[in-house]
């Protein structure tokens, strides 16, 4: 059930220092969460804010240093008459890839979304967070208002995200980037998915672990989450009509600590730290799924087998767009 509260709610609105938050948060299954959406199923807690920084800066080693592809310096130089930019990061989680951006470029205005308030509470002047729930037919933000839209890691909040790329065009101004990160749902050994696994009648040599992904992936579906979304990034930008300039990379992600090199070892140690939270994290949603209790803790603890003792080279795929809107 949805509780009815605004669409919109400025953090700045929260006096902190002994407020009781409890009105943004309720209790499933043990962990905390928020009571903006029943559809995105991952906590809001002390340990999700842990996971979305090990995300941020697995990213930033991914993108060398960086916290961004595409020529977001570009397009955050005012225009003629243009008192300041404006920056919409879409599911902020943390908050950490709104600050770092609002320290990067301070002549510009960025506002992070999330659906809790679970963001620092000292931020750089020009950074302000709002609550919203993102899964809706209309977002609540002017039409060509943003000259960048960045959202990443949250597609599995989404319902029709067709429909989310149509809104994030039109809160575009003409010429304004959209940047997209997501994730594939499907797990990777040895450079193989399960699908290809599945063909090949072979095992995985991490029965556990695909056997996880393949039971979160349903909950997804039964949530009305498109699965298929994160690969299909690209196509699904184009057809909405109103992009151009669509440029798609892949990013090959190691999960654990055998890679050689030196950047992705760092990158595989800290994709090894978000998994080895967000297993337990996915308990609740397998319990309102109507998983039994027994049941999850032996799907989890299986998956954590194969990832604390790992037979083969995990990994996972990310998958990266940056386009801009048309004139």
């Amino acid at each position: 059930m949805r509780l009815n509260y605004p669409v919109v709610f400025p953090l700045n609105q929260i006096t902190y220092v002994g407020e009781d938050d409890s009105q943004f948060f309720c209790q499933i299954h043990g962990r905390r969460f928020n009571v903006l959406s029943d559809r995105y199923m991952l906590p809001a807690d002390e340990e999700e804010i842990r996971r979305s920084e090990l995300q941020h800066k697995m990213l930033q080693f991914l993108f060398a240093g960086k916290n961004y592809v595409g020529p977001v310096g570009d397009v955050l130089t005012p225009r003629d008459g243009q008192e300041r930019c404006r920056v919409l990061d879409l599911g902020t989680g943390g908050g950490f890839w709104a600050i770092d951006l609002a320290d990067e470029f301070p002549g510009a205005e960025v506002v992070g979304v999330d659906l809790a308030p679970i963001q620092p509470r000292e931020v750089p002047a020009n950074c302000t967070f709002e609550l919203c729930d993102l899964d809706q037919w209309y977002l609540p933000y002017p039409t060509g208002h943003f000259d960048v839209v960045h959202a990443r890691f949250m597609h599995t909040g989404i319902e029709n995200y067709p429909r989310f790329l149509h809104e994030i065009a039109r809160m575009l101004r003409p010429g304004g980037l959209v940047i997209l990160i997501e994730p594939d749902t499907e797990p990777i050994a040895d450079g193989k998915t399960a699908s290809e696994f599945t063909r090949s009648g072979q095992p995985s040599g991490m029965r556990g672990w695909f056997a996880l992904w393949e039971a979160y992936r349903k909950c997804l579906r039964d949530k009305g989450i498109d699965v298929a979304v994160p690969p299909e990034l690209p196509n699904i930008l184009s057809a909405t009509g109103e992009f151009d300039r669509i440029v798609s990379q892949e990013g090959n992600i190691p999960i654990g600590f055998w890679p050689k090199d030196p950047v992705a070892l760092s990158i595989g140690q800290l994709a090894w730290m978000n998994y080895d939270i967000m297993l337990p994290a996915l308990k609740p949603l397998f319990l309102s799924a109507g998983m039994r209790e027994w049941e999850a803790k032996k799907l989890i603890e299986e998956a954590h087998q194969d990832l604390y003792y790992p037979l083969v080279r995990a990994s996972t795929r990310l998958h990266i767009v940056h386009a801009f809107k048309k004139p």
